[in-house]
């Protein structure tokens, strides 16, 4: 059974790699620059990219994560329309797609793209399963780390806020269990980390994985929003983070049971995610 991982050298795409490997399944991996992919030996690494869905070969697949972030929003429904199709042509049968929790809430903005790509999937007859992560841990590496780097802190808006990020390989294991088990067939799962922490609990929460205190300062919300845009976000991609932390502040996100569903173990801790990633927020010198 060979599986088409899409987005293969991306955050979640790379682990979903390794866990099939790891697995001894044969992997195509897709990525738009397979000289800098750096995936294991033995992996089928292939250049290509979802938005021009005619150049992409499926010859082979029987199963394919798809990412519905990678499409173009202004033409998502008709590019996953086009590669879908083209999959199912050429024999793919199963599906795993990762679009996000904010499906599950339509949240305006972000869950409409999300929900077309997933309705195509839907529509396509194939087996399918949704994966639909919350907060990503891996992004406070870039909202959190120069100044945990810098100054040891953590600065941000709504300090009692709850959050309950999920590391980006709890994700890849759901996905890898999606694609090489059955049992998954026709399911939305819902993800989560195993905590509900406060911006301050999160910042404690680093400190303890990176072995020294990460202290926490308040913001108000425009000076978060300079901070996220100083980081690299764009304005309205900024005020968005801030917005669904300010909901977030008045109706607490619960904690998903699904990676422990679905898995039978707890998922990691934000502790273990600053530890796995304890070279990249290392004090700067």
């Amino acid at each position: 059974m060979t599986i088409l991982v899409t987005g293969a050298t991306g955050t979640v795409g790379r682990h979903v790699v390794d866990r099939l490997v790891v697995a001894g399944l044969p992997v195509r991996a897709l990525t738009r620059n397979p000289e800098k992919a750096g995936l294991p030996v033995g992996v089928d690494v292939v250049q290509g990219d979802l938005n021009r869905p005619g150049d992409l070969s499926f010859d082979g697949m029987q199963s394919m994560f798809l990412i519905a972030g990678l499409f173009d929003p202004e033409r998502a429904t008709d590019l996953a329309k086009a590669c879908v199709g083209r999959a199912v042509a050429a024999g793919v049968t199963r599906i795993v797609c990762m679009s996000g929790a904010a499906v599950t809430v339509r949240r305006a903005g972000s869950f409409e793209m999300l929900h077309a790509v997933e309705q195509v999937v839907e529509e396509s007859g194939v087996t399918w399963t949704h994966v639909r992560p919350g907060e990503f841990a891996i992004n406070k590496l870039d909202l959190w780390g120069e100044s945990i780097r810098r100054e040891g802190v953590v600065r941000n808006a709504y300090p009692d806020g709850v959050g309950v990020p999920i590391h980006e390989k709890d994700i890849a294991e759901v996905v890898a269990i999606a694609l090489m088990q059955d049992g998954h067939a026709d399911q939305a799962y819902d993800l989560t980390g195993p905590e509900a922490l406060t911006h301050r609990q999160q910042a404690e929460a680093i400190g303890a994985g990176l072995g020294r205190p990460i202290a926490f300062e308040g913001q108000t919300f425009g000076q978060a929003r300079q901070a996220y845009i100083k980081a690299g976000l764009p304005m309205e991609i900024a005020e968005y983070v801030l917005c669904y932390q300010a909901e977030y502040a008045d109706e607490p996100p619960p904690v998903s049971p699904t990676f422990e569903l679905v898995t039978g173990r707890k998922g990691r801790t934000l502790a273990q995610w600053a530890a796995d990633h304890a070279g990249e927020l290392a004090p700067a010198t």
